[in-house]
């Protein structure tokens, strides 16, 4: 079989592709740890790989693809397509439509965790809430529990979910855990296993997961031994992308699918490590060779496409300060190019006022502003930059702070969806409850109480009493309620009969109705992208548009704007300058 193909793969990529493929089995025994430099095409070469697989043989359903984001997984999968139909044609689109087992760690557990639902002794129909819903979760168990109360100040909710969260998918237990990345929290240790105890219990009755648990979960029913050999026969091939960036349980799960390392490809780079925050570990990726015997093949990307060998100089030098690292000394064939300045400002005004000359300097020797980028570690750390931009008439965009299911007008939109879902799911049950004019907390605990407590809670909220100052909104929530359980129109168009109930209570609560109904249409243009209520549900909340909200939509592309971003959304973009 002709593998022309595969000819504009430089030779390191092309070993990384063929690595272990017989055309007509497409069969591998030996792992693969695909260390890629930034910019030495990384993600052509998955997809080259995937296609590869294909053509040689493997079944797409038989393939397991683990990518940081469902929108990289869906990239990936049309470079497979275009890569496959150079090879056989038009049947590529139903070959590779049949790569369904694509998506991100969190998406994948999700999907296994509702198949297997009955042999791991949980609801399938269980809802997703994401970092906020879960922070408000243990806000109220917080409270309930007396801890928002005490004389000395109880750990915010935020400090708790971290915490929480980092105990769970590092493995380790609080006393671990607090004094090494919460030293400030370390009186409360008794206090937070209380409160943590109260959470799973809390999360358990409402029929709610939180993002850890789809890992935890997953994780745990690997080790049935019958159902961990029945994924194992599932997938031949199982890649993962940005291996730096997965936790231990993550890892746990990929050794338990493949113990013997058959079929594994793991991709990534030791020095784009940047989820630690989030109890990510590199010593995933360090370690992941000598795990198996014999060891994993190592195939290093050092090309770079994208940056000039002075940046690239600079970069290896920084990274040869690493204690523990794989080598690579990461080149290209772009010798010219400035250095990387570092400048020293006396203050913060200064360094705004800096980094605006820069960028119109750059503007003027006709750099585009969209061309130009400002990085920073925190979304608050642009504050002041962001003022000066403003001063001098710089239009601008930024990326990494709001996101646009972080607006409040979003997520109480989206709290009707998930209440019809689940109504024994207190947070979006009292998120709805308190949009109606005359419904305080109180009032809103009652009704959640008499709801947990009713096994028919739609029949349980039609008979309750509504406060006398609700009671025309009340009678409005039901009839939406009832048309959304009982799906009266077909989905998408439940989108469209939610929004007509919202924005009338939309326009009593802000000045900016009309900017904010704008963010509404916008989603209802989302949720046509997804066949069901509960697809769009879970995948909206595990892999959420990036779109900054509560503006006047993004630019449009005939405008030039300067990107403001953080690091880490930053991750895999380019630009002239930054």
């Amino acid at each position: 079989m002709t593998v022309v193909y595969l000819d504009r793969l430089n030779e390191r990529q092309r070993q990384a592709v063929e690595h272990g493929v017989t055309p007509g089995a497409g069969a591998t025994a030996r792992p693969l740890l695909v260390i890629a430099g930034a910019g030495s095409g990384k993600t052509d070469t998955v997809a080259h790989r995937v296609a590869h697989l294909i053509v040689s043989g493997v079944d797409p359903h038989r393939i397991l693809l683990m990518t940081f984001s469902r929108r990289a997984a869906a990239e990936m999968i049309r470079r497979v397509e275009r890569i496959a139909r150079r090879v056989i044609g038009e049947r590529a689109q139903a070959i590779v439509g049949s790569l369904t087992w694509a998506g991100t760690f969190h998406g994948i557990g999700a999907r296994l965790l509702r198949e297997k639902a009955a042999e791991i002794g949980i609801d399938p129909a269980f809802t997703i809430h994401d970092r906020d819903d879960s922070a408000d979760l243990l806000n109220m168990v917080r409270h309930d529990l007396g801890f928002s109360r005490t004389q000395e100040r109880f750990p915010l909710k935020g400090t708790c979910l971290g915490i929480y969260s980092r105990c769970v998918n590092s493995g380790q237990p609080i006393e671990e855990i607090v004094p090494v990345h919460f030293p400030w929290c370390a009186a409360w240790g008794d206090e937070l296993k209380e409160l943590f105890g109260a959470y799973v219990e809390a999360k358990q009755r409402q029929n709610v997961l939180d993002y850890d648990d789809l890992i935890l979960y997953w994780a745990q029913m690997m080790e049935s031994s019958s159902l961990a050999a029945e994924l194992s026969e599932r997938f031949d091939h199982v890649m993962v992308d940005e291996y730096q960036d997965t936790n231990s349980l993550q890892a746990s799960i990929l050794l338990r699918l493949k113990p013997d390392g058959a079929g594994i490809t793991v991709v990534g780079d030791d020095a784009q490590s940047i989820y630690s925050f989030r109890a990510a570990t590199v010593r995933n990726i360090l370690d992941f060779p000598g795990q198996f015997t014999p060891q994993a093949r190592i195939v290093t990307l050092d090309q770079n496409y994208r940056s000039t060998q002075p940046i690239l100089a600079a970069a290896n030098g920084v990274i040869e300060l690493a204690k523990e690292r794989f080598t690579k000394n990461l080149w290209s064939d772009r010798s010219g190019g400035e250095r990387p300045r570092l400048v020293t400002v006396p203050d913060e005004a200064s360094q705004a006022r800096y980094v605006v000359e820069r960028v119109l300097e750059n503007r003027e020797t006709d750099v585009m502003l969209k061309q130009q980028a400002v990085l920073f570690r925190a979304s608050h750390h642009s504050a002041t930059l962001e003022l000066e931009l403003t001063r001098r008439n710089i239009p601008f965009v930024k990326f990494g702070g709001l996101k646009f299911l972080e607006a409040a007008h979003v997520k109480d939109l989206l709290a009707l969806l998930r209440f019809v879902e689940n109504p024994h799911d207190r947070v979006t049950g009292f998120r709805i409850l308190l949009l109606l004019p005359g419904v305080g907390p109180k009032a809103a605990q009652a009704v959640m109480d008499r709801l947990s407590e009713s096994h028919a809670p739609f029949d349980a909220l039609a008979d309750l009493e509504p406060p006398p100052r609700a009671n025309c909104h009340w009678h409005d929530l039901l009839d939406v309620v009832h048309d959304l359980a009982a799906k009266e129109a077909a989905w998408p168009a439940q989108i469209a009969r939610a929004r007509a109930w919202y924005e009338p209570l939309l326009e009593r609560r802000y000045d900016d109705a009309e900017i904010r109904k704008e963010d509404l249409l916008q989603l209802e243009e989302i949720a046509a992208g997804y066949p069901s209520r509960e697809r769009f549900l879970t995948e909206l909340t595990l892999d959420p548009p990036e779109a900054t909200s509560d503006q006047a939509g993004s630019p449009l592309l005939d405008e030039d704007y300067l990107i403001l971003s953080t690091i880490h959304s930053a991750k895999g973009q380019e630009w002239k300058s930054v």
